[in-house]
This record gives C-alpha cells, structure tokens and sequence, in this order.
C-alpha cells in the first residue's frame, strides 16, 4: 500500500492510501487529522485525477520513514 500526503492547511494533515488499483482508477482511503480529530473514508480517485494531482504537486509519496513516523505520532 502506497501512502500519499495531500497538500492542505496548517494544522492539519490529510493522507491518502491507495488501497487497489483497477483499470480506471484507485479505490483509496482518505485520512484526515485536525484538531485531534481524525475523520477516515474511503472513496474512488479517477486515474486521470489522480495523476493530475500528482504532477501538480496537491499529492506526493511519502517515504517509508515518513510513513512510519506518521504512525508513531
């Protein structure tokens, strides 16, 4: 499972995990964390979308250090 940060505001923080890939797109889940509050769901990216958001930088891939760090916190 792939893990990507969504850019968002400040003091917040928002991932998304891909969860299986099909021919269209990504069945994925959202993580969003604010306020000590954390909201999860889980949803369908298009894969034109989500490449978009890719090249434009609103996602990008998370190390597995920073993946594993994120879990501790």
């Amino acid at each position: 499972m792939k893990r990507y940060c969504i850019k968002s505001r400040p003091n917040r923080a928002e991932y998304l995990d891909v969860l299986n890939e099909t021919d269209d797109g990504y069945k994925i889940r959202l993580t969003r964390l604010s306020d000590g509050d954390e909201k999860i769901r889980e949803d369908f990216i298009d894969r034109h979308l989500f490449d978009m958001c890719l090249k434009t930088g609103y996602l990008y891939e998370l190390a597995n250090a920073e993946i594993a760090a994120a879990a501790i916190a």
